[in-house]
């Protein structure tokens, strides 16, 4: 516990790829996914105070409302906390398929440890928050199956630098879901020891041997988004360009930040409109 304002970050969360294997009776798709985060964020800062209260800010804040429902306030009532001033610094784009409010709740729910000494939620209870919150909690390379309660840490990966790319569209999960047609796919293949030994086997395998079943009716939701992947193949040093999640944030990989950063550069001067950002894949 501490009398001092905590700060944590929530990172931008990456399907590599999502497989959807099957849809449980009460309507929750199966998903297998291997999972990474980039250290593009947001962040939550948590305060003493009386009462409990949020504030959202940041550039990517201005759609999001500080409503009883929004994943933070969630998370802190899940903890019992009552007396809490709580900050969300959104620099993520909402509805963007990087995790973004299922991140925030995770960085809440670890400042708020921090803030008042209280032991994180259980993990059937952190699932009541949102399928992603889990994985987001433990922060590292995953691979994540079940509905998302099944998070199972992935081996060393080679280092990964990343460009995101949002068209500044927002692609509700839920419509794309219902969009779906096909619900029984295969799963994920073992990832084998020999797909870690560079960044370029790495992608290679991902592109051969994984996919994202949610890419077609995220599509028939957004068309531009068959743009977007398309700027990203067409960058120069990209391994891989693919769309994370549900939409409509794609995703492209680099073996080097000084490629992504060029990448970036190009992207921007043709996009102008979209949000565009370079990191590194976290360990």
């Amino acid at each position: 516990m501490t009398t001092e304002a905590v700060a944590e970050t929530a990172p931008a969360k990456v399907n590599l790829c999502l497989h959807v294997t099957g849809r449980r009776l009460d309507g929750y798709h199966l998903l297998d996914s291997l999972v990474v985060f980039a250290d593009v964020a947001d962040r939550v800062f948590a305060s003493p105070a009386h009462g409990l209260s949020l504030v959202v800010a940041g550039p990517e804040g201005a759609g999001l409302q500080a409503e009883p429902d929004n994943l933070v306030l969630r998370a802190a009532r899940l903890m019992g906390v009552e007396d809490a001033a709580l900050v969300l610094d959104k620099r993520l784009p909402v509805a963007s398929g990087i995790g973004g409010g299922s991140a925030d709740a995770a960085a809440a729910l670890r400042a708020l440890a921090r803030l008042t000494g209280l032991p994180l939620p259980s993990d059937f209870e952190v699932l009541q928050l949102g399928a992603d919150v889990p994985v987001c909690l433990s922060g590292r390379p995953a691979r994540m199956t079940g509905i998302g309660e099944q998070v199972h840490p992935l081996p060393a990966l080679p280092h990964l630098a990343c460009v995101l790319v949002n068209p500044r569209l927002p692609v509700p999960t839920p419509q794309v879901f219902a969009t779906l047609t096909e619900r029984q796919n295969p799963p994920l293949p073992d990832l084998p020891a020999a797909a870690l030994a560079t960044a370029e086997a790495f992608a290679g395998w991902l592109a051969t041997h994984s996919r994202n079943d949610l890419v077609a009716p995220a599509r028939e939701v957004a068309p531009i988004l068959v743009d977007v992947q398309a700027a990203l193949e067409a960058t120069p040093g990209c391994l891989l360009a693919r769309m994370s999640g549900s939409g409509g944030t794609h995703f492209a990989l680099f073996s080097s930040s000084e490629a992504a950063r060029t990448a970036a550069m190009t992207l921007r001067a043709a996009h102008p409109f979209w949000w565009i950002e370079t990191g590194r894949i976290l360990d």
